[in-house]
C-alpha cells in the first residue's frame, strides 16, 4: 500500500512539473521561437561566413602565388603592386582579402617589401597588423623585420625584444642565429655588451651548424 501511494504520488508530481512546464512554455511561446530564431541565424550565419571565407582564400591563394615569385626575386614594387590585371599584387589583395589567411599571409610579405624599400613607415604598419602563424620562417621574419624597424626608428630596446621574439618562434640554424646576431649588435650599441655577449655564446653553442657560428668568435671578443 505504502508503494502503491508513493507511486501515486510521484505521478501526480510528474503530472503537476509537466502542467506548469506546458504553461511556461505556452505563456513565453514567442520569447522562446524569437530565441530559437536568432539561434537558427547566427549558426546559419557562421556556415555562410565559413565557406565564404574559404573560397576568399582560395581566390587569394591564387593571386598571392605571382607576388610570391616576385618577391623571391627582389622585385619588391612588382610585388606590392602587380604588373597586371590577372596579377593583383599584394597591396590589392590585403585590401580585398584581407580577413582570410592569405591575406595576412600577404600583410607579412608587404611589410618585408617596404622593409627591403627603406619605407620603414609602411612597413611597421604592416608589420604590426600582421598576425604571426606557427610557421618556421616567414612569420618570425615578419616579427624581426619588425623588430629592425622599430631599432631604426631609434626605440633599440623595442627592437631587441621583438628580435628576441622572432628567436623564440623559430628555432633552427636557418635563421634564429640572425636575429640573435642582431639583437646582440643593437645591446652593443646601447652598451649592453655583457648581454650581447650572451647572445653570441648561444649561437656558438646551440647554432654551431650556422654559417654565422663561422665568425661568431669575432663578436665574442670584441664584445668583451
Amino acid at each position: 500500500m505504502a508503494k502503491n501511494k508513493n507511486s501515486k504520488n510521484d505521478a501526480l508530481a510528474l503530472d503537476v512539473q509537466l502542467t506548469k512546464s506546458e504553461a511556461f512554455i505556452e505563456k513565453h511561446l514567442k520569447t522562446i521561437l524569437i530565441v530559437l530564431g536568432v539561434i537558427i541565424v547566427i549558426v546559419a550565419g557562421i556556415f555562410i561566413w565559413n565557406n565564404h571565407q574559404k573560397n576568399q582564400n582560395a581566390e587569394a591563394a591564387e593571386y598571392i602565388a605571382k607576388s610570391q615569385a616576385a618577391f623571391s626575386q627582389d622585385q619588391y614594387e612588382q610585388a606590392l603592386n602587380g604588373s597586371d590585371a590577372k596579377d593583383k599584387g599584394l597591396i590589392k589583395i590585403i585590401n580585398e582579402y584581407g580577413s582570410t589567411k592569405t591575406g595576412n599571409l600577404a600583410k607579412a610579405y608587404a611589410g618585408l617589401c617596404y622593409y627591403n624599400l627603406d619605407k620603414i613607415d609602411d612597413a611597421i604598419k604592416m608589420l604590426e597588423s600582421f598576425t604571426p602563424q606557427n610557421d618556421e620562417i616567414i612569420s618570425p621574419s615578419a616579427v624581426a623585420a619588425l623588430g629592425n624597424c622599430y631599432a631604426t626608428k631609434g626605440d633599440v630596446e623595442k627592437g631587441i625584444d621583438k628580435l628576441l621574439e622572432a628567436a623564440k618562434m623559430s628555432e633552427n640554424d636557418a635563421v634564429t642565429p640572425i636575429f640573435l646576431l642582431q639583437a646582440g649588435e643593437l645591446y652593443e650599441s646601447i652598451n649592453q655588451k655583457d648581454k650581447a655577449v650572451e647572445l653570441y655564446e648561444q649561437i656558438k653553442n646551440k647554432y654551431f651548424r650556422s654559417p654565422i657560428a663561422n665568425d661568431i668568435d669575432k663578436y665574442i671578443e670584441n664584445a668583451k
